[in-house]
């Protein structure tokens, strides 16, 4: 699923006076659950922290947009889970999603195909593929330091949240950060599932 959340961001302006602005940013996340009334999506504490209103879209569907709301995070693992009310989900959007079926990610090995799915740029959906390249890389990010699969499958700014999967469609990853800069190409890193869950 596609995530857009909106903040108020505060900075100072060229003459140095404060300016506040709306801003928006988007990210991806993975069905993870139902229960009597909420649709459970997993996606990373970073995607929707400091939102003060989030949206989730379907299938790039721009009539399948609702509103969400956060229901837990956990900043330190960069994870949070966000809910939609059935209530305000038509039938047809119902019928044209599931939730996903999550896999083992200690089964993993270095070299196994995986895919990356998410809301790359915030285009909308888009799928890369590529190999898990190492299974228990130590990665620091803004002071935190995290256990993560490093991959070459391509995660772009707006995969943030989005699958990791085998080749069975498992989840076995949630997709978290890339190592940017001129030097580096193809390496991207998620979540474990195992971990995650």
């Amino acid at each position: 699923v596609a995530i857009n959340d909106t903040m108020t961001v505060e900075q100072n302006n060229f003459f140095g006076m404060p300016q506040t602005y709306q801003a928006q940013s988007s990210g991806s996340g993975i069905i993870v659950g139902q229960n009597d009334t909420e649709l459970l999506i997993a996606t990373n504490n970073h995607v929707v922290s400091g939102a003060e209103s989030l949206t989730v879209c379907f299938n790039d569907d721009k009539d399948a947009v609702f509103d969400a709301k956060i229901k837990g995070t956990d900043a330190d693992n960069d994870l949070a889970v966000i809910a939609i009310k059935l209530s305000d989900i038509s039938e047809d959007v119902l019928n044209s999603i599931s939730v996903a079926t999550l896999g083992d990610s200690t089964q993993m090995e270095v070299g196994d195909q995986v895919v990356a799915i998410g809301n790359a740029l915030g285009f909308g959906q888009s799928v890369t593929s590529g190999v898990i390249s190492a299974l228990d890389r130590e990665v620091t990010i803004d002071d935190t330091t995290a256990t993560l699969m490093q991959t070459d499958a391509a995660i772009n700014p707006g995969n943030s949240g989005g699958a990791l999967l085998d080749l069975n469609g498992n989840v076995i990853g949630i997709n978290a950060a890339k190592n940017a800069s001129t030097e580096v190409e193809g390496m991207g890193f998620a979540i474990p599932i195992s971990k995650a869950q």
